[in-house]
């Protein structure tokens, strides 16, 4: 997925000014400019990542897939639902056409928004696995926040939002002011519209390893690992 290379906005505003705020500051301000393109990400995550589209099976039906396959093991089921996910990274034409589900206003490339989806319904599955209600606006917003790594801590700090536990299955768990959750679902969509085209793989503290300038499917399968690593450790089995 060549997203390492494409610029996704200048982060500049209407006079052509450099925007220097946080995604939090961003989604803050409805002035913010490319707000109703943040919202039009958010959103197509949230329909097509978390509850499917078409031939594409929500986050629940996956999951409840993967441990009826498994006889109701969680940790099973779980691994069935990283490995899968890792394979469909890996076929770049897949991401190319999910992407096509996003013929709303979305100005990222259709692979690029086709990995997030890959990786919001991964996150939400394992999630539906370990016990936690998709339908909840707490769970779908910790959803969101796994899919910007580490980040998701310092975004969660500034709004005043730290999870009690230090993992996103605490505010997972909260019941929350939906003011407050959207202003942090639209600072997820700021941070991965900002970071798509650079510095994505600083997020997890590693090396992103290029073997002669190749960027390909090989990239996708890494960056989906690191964040199928960071979401085994964030939803913790409820109960």
């Amino acid at each position: 997925m060549g997203f390492i290379t494409s610029r996704l906005g200048s982060g500049k505003d209407s006079t052509g000014v450099k925007d220097t705020r946080t995604a939090l500051e961003k989604a803050e301000d409805p002035r913010s400019g490319m707000s109703g393109t943040v919202v039009s990400v958010v959103q197509g995550l949230l329909d097509v990542g978390i509850d499917g589209r078409g031939r594409f099976s929500s986050a629940q039906r996956t999951g409840d897939a993967a441990l009826a396959k498994h006889g109701g093991d969680r940790d099973k089921a779980v691994d069935e639902i990283i490995r899968d996910h890792l394979a469909l990274a890996g076929a770049s034409g897949f991401l190319t056409n999910l992407g096509g589900f996003a013929a709303m206003a979305v100005s990222m490339p259709a692979n690029v928004f086709g990995f997030y989806v890959l990786a919001t319904r991964m996150a939400a599955s394992v999630a539906h696995v370990r016990g936690h209600d998709l339908t909840r606006p707490e769970v779908r917003s910790a959803v969101l926040l796994s899919l910007v790594g580490a980040d998701a801590q310092d975004l969660l700090a500034k709004a005043g939002l730290v999870a009690p536990t230090g993992r996103l299955a605490g505010i997972a768990s909260q019941q929350l002011p939906g003011p407050a959750l959207m202003v942090v679902n639209k600072a997820v969509g700021f941070r991965i519209l900002s970071q798509a085209g650079k510095g994505v793989f600083a997020r997890f503290g590693k090396a992103v390893p290029l073997v002669g300038g190749a960027v390909g499917a090989g990239m996708d399968v890494w960056l989906l690992k690191q964040l199928a690593d960071h979401v085994r450790t964030e939803f913790a089995p409820v109960g």
